[in-house]
């Protein structure tokens, strides 16, 4: 699976996760026209990274907010009711999207070494779809409310604990070599990180996520991986 592979089946875009921001808020949306809604979501989206990233998130007010998209204060508060429920209402989204895009992949990988190319790839191709989300909430989660930022770090804590459980899995198979998977787990993650953090530093030389992710994949298995790739059937 390469990324324009990926995206032409999972069909991620930010205008998926407005929709799906709508389709999970409409009791508290007021506006029913879901094209209209979407549409000016994806304003509203737009507008919090560009402010977030020139003033941060706390700093902006609503009528920044107004300026930037062009919608009166009265058509924003048709949409949230204030800065922390839309701050809740695109994280929250965020990360149910890319939890079940995680888990319906990972559902079809047989056996650890599968498990983990398939985890290192899903999570690159995923913040390269959407790699403005990935960046704002990273950059954000200082200034979340305790709420917020405690499930921040869980979200974070959770993908090491993915790809500790597989890491953890393939060593019992006897197909990994023994390491200390919570620091090995940590380590491939803040590579992933990497890719969406400091996404300026591959632009500049060129790399795709596809190489990024070759790369990442050849560096990890010769850390981890003890023979070849062919799983013994405990492992199945």
């Amino acid at each position: 699976m390469n990324y324009q592979e990926f995206i032409d089946n999972a069909g991620i875009s930010t205008e998926r996760l407005c929709r799906e921001i709508y389709r999970a808020n409409r009791g508290t949306i007021q506006i029913k026209k879901e094209a209209t809604v979407v549409r000016n979501l994806n304003r509203i989206f737009d507008a919090t990274l560009k402010l977030s990233n020139e003033k941060g998130f706390q700093a902006m007010t609503m009528r920044d907010f107004s300026r930037e998209t062009g919608l009166s204060l009265g058509a924003l508060y048709a949409y949230f009711a204030s800065k922390d429920e839309l701050l809740e209402m695109i994280l929250r989204q965020g990360r149910r999207m890319v939890g079940r895009v995680l888990g319906e992949h990972l559902q079809t990988a047989r056996g650890p070494v599968d498990q983990l190319e398939t985890a290192i790839r899903l999570h690159l191709y995923l913040t390269e779809a959407l790699q403005p989300w990935f960046y704002f909430s990273f950059m954000e989660a200082k200034n979340m409310n305790p709420r917020e930022r405690e499930k921040a770090i869980d979200s974070e804590m959770a993908t090491d604990r993915l790809f500790a459980a597989i890491l953890q899995e393939g060593q019992a198979c006897g197909l990994f070599r023994t390491h200390d998977v919570a620091l090995a787990a940590g380590a491939i993650k803040a590579l992933l990180q990497d890719w969406y953090v400091k996404r300026w530093k591959f632009s500049r030389r060129g790399i795709s996520v596809d190489r990024y992710a070759e790369f990442i994949l050849d560096y990890v298995m010769s850390y981890h991986l003890k023979g070849g790739k062919e799983a013994p059937a405990a492992c199945q």
